[in-house]
């Protein structure tokens, strides 16, 4: 267990973008990436989102959302959200890193934290919020056995690929569909740790994965900033 998780601290910490991007103008948010290590093999926690919810509900995502004002950093926000959607106690978390933000459909700058929480950790999911937890191993993420993908174009006429798995989960008896910017994460977090080829294609140069992810970050966020100011 020591050795996976000692593995993949290094390589994580080479990714940390720290606040590189926090002074970009666009309301901010984050999330957390909670690895544990079951059986020798990093997992990933995530959860499925309250059907009550206006936004998005019953989609599969990460413990997160928007800044407050109280929030220090991102990885204030992704801790303190953690901590009232599952029940995450701060404390418990070890933060390894930030890694490269995404934007969302909103326009929101959300940054992506990752930490090791324990196995044996139990969610409390705030029914208003998430309705179920579960954990999915990382390397589905590389090796996954139910995938699809799609080009999709931003409002500001941005073209990116959509990655989309299905995770049958044999504990729940049930699927779950994960996609969208949360996908996005999953992927880029498992690219790092394994260092790795998919067995799909992505939009990184993998012999670069850095620059390649940064320069994609940075032609989106062009991409919006342009047409805001055509907007002005």
């Amino acid at each position: 267990r020591q050795r996976v998780m000692e593995e993949a601290r290094r390589r994580l910490r080479q990714f940390d973008v720290g606040d590189k991007f926090s002074r970009l103008p666009l309301p901010r948010a984050a999330v957390l990436l909670p690895l544990m290590v079951r059986g020798g093999r990093l997992h990933l926690l995530l959860t499925v989102r309250s059907m009550q919810l206006r936004r998005s509900p019953g989609e599969v995502c990460f413990p997160g959302g928007k800044t407050e004002a109280t929030d220090k950093d991102d990885i204030d926000t992704a801790l303190r959200e953690a901590k009232e959607e599952v029940g995450l106690q701060p404390e418990k978390v070890e933060v390894i890193c930030r890694l490269m933000p995404g934007i969302d459909k909103m326009n929101n700058l959300v940054t992506p934290v990752v930490g090791f929480i324990e196995d044996t950790f139990q969610a409390t999911p705030n029914p208003d919020e998430v309705s179920e937890v579960f954990v999915v191993p990382l390397e589905y993420f590389v090796k996954p056995l139910n995938y699809k993908t799609f080009s999709y174009k931003t409002s500001s006429g941005y073209l990116t690929r959509i990655h989309c798995f299905i995770y049958d989960d044999q504990e729940r008896k049930r699927s779950f569909k994960i996609w969208g910017l949360t996908a996005h994460f999953a992927v880029f977090l498992a690219l790092v740790i394994f260092g790795e080829r998919p067995t799909f294609e992505v939009d990184y140069d993998l012999d670069n994965l850095i620059t390649s992810s940064e320069n994609n970050f940075i032609n989106l966020y062009a991409s919006i900033y342009e047409r805001k100011k055509s907007n002005l």
